[in-house]
């Protein structure tokens, strides 16, 4: 049994609005549902599709720090705060991640675990601890749990791939990489998968597109998305790999605001035991505890329960 979480920052299910919502794009074709279809749906290659909550019963939009953590813990961060938190965990975020995120759990209980990205130099040569103000939630909680950070030549190797998965961002950067297709990205993604009980891999440039308002850009980058995942889908064993998509909160799928929506997010899942999975998930608090459960660890204390 492996998981492979495809994260993808800033997705979420809105109206058909063919003049804001660049999900309605004739050519998409993995995120073209929206908030008045009929769900679950059954989705390409006998995958699932459901809407899912990531408001956490807390007034305002929905935030990056506060529904990442709420995601890889199944804590309600957003309660404990008593509001959205945008950016990055503060302290109080950061020691609930350093004890109980999926990586944590996950490595206290002897299974293997990898947060794929690769991360610049300039990450190994100031250190987490000088970074800390700026660190992520992934990045906080890959460090909380003493699981290595992957480099650029890492990427160079085909051990890892960027954010950005092309590497055109670090190019234009002046970094020495190769550039690849979203298929080549997505072959390195799956083939690495497979040496881990659980890998991650988080794509945030769908939340700048959705800040940055440009409807033909947007369409160009679902395209782009849906490409690496449609190769991702191809290269992955089914039958032993559970893949999940989703996302914290709303975003790219309403370009009338540059800010996040309250729309639900997208679940979406293929592969082993993916029904089992999908019947658990009706936020995304549920993520993380119905992943360890697959594992047959309880997420209440991070115990093997079978």
């Amino acid at each position: 049994m492996r998981v492979l979480l495809f994260f993808i920052d800033g997705l979420g299910i809105g109206p058909k609005d063919k003049k804001y919502n660049p999900c309605t794009d004739d050519r998409i074709r993995f995120f073209n549902y929206f908030s008045d279809d009929s769900f679950p749906k059954i989705i390409q290659k006998n995958g699932l599709l459901k809407p899912i909550d990531a408001n956490l019963g807390v007034s305002g939009l929905p935030q990056s720090a506060t529904g990442q953590t709420a995601l890889y813990t199944g804590i309600n961060a957003a309660k404990i705060l008593s509001r959205h938190l945008s950016g990055f965990p503060n302290q109080k975020l950061r020691e609930i991640l350093a004890e109980n995120s999926i990586f944590s759990v996950l490595t206290r209980n002897g299974k293997t675990a990898a947060f794929i990205n690769a991360y610049r130099p300039l990450f190994f040569e100031k250190g987490p601890e000088a970074l800390i103000r700026f660190l992520s939630v992934t990045s906080i909680m890959n460090w909380k749990a003493g699981l290595p950070f992957f480099t650029l030549e890492d990427l160079r190797q085909k051990r890892s791939i960027y954010h950005d998965f092309t590497n055109r961002e670090l190019i234009r950067k002046g970094f020495s990489v190769p550039e690849f297709s979203p298929a080549e990205a997505a072959k390195i993604l799956a083939g690495q998968s497979r040496s881990f009980d659980f890998c991650l891999y988080e794509f945030f440039k769908t939340d700048r597109a959705g800040h940055a308002g440009n409807f033909d850009d947007a369409v160009k980058l679902l395209l782009t998305v849906e490409n690496f995942l449609e190769t991702l889908l191809n290269e992955i064993n089914l039958s032993e790999t559970l893949l999940i998509l989703t996302s914290d909160h709303g975003n790219i799928e309403d370009l009338s605001v540059k800010m996040h929506t309250t729309n639900p997010v997208p679940l979406m899942c293929w592969g082993k035991n993916s029904e089992l999975f999908f019947e658990k998930i009706n936020s995304i608090l549920d993520i993380t505890p119905a992943i360890l459960g697959l594992f047959g660890i309880s997420s209440l204390n991070g115990t093997e329960v079978c």
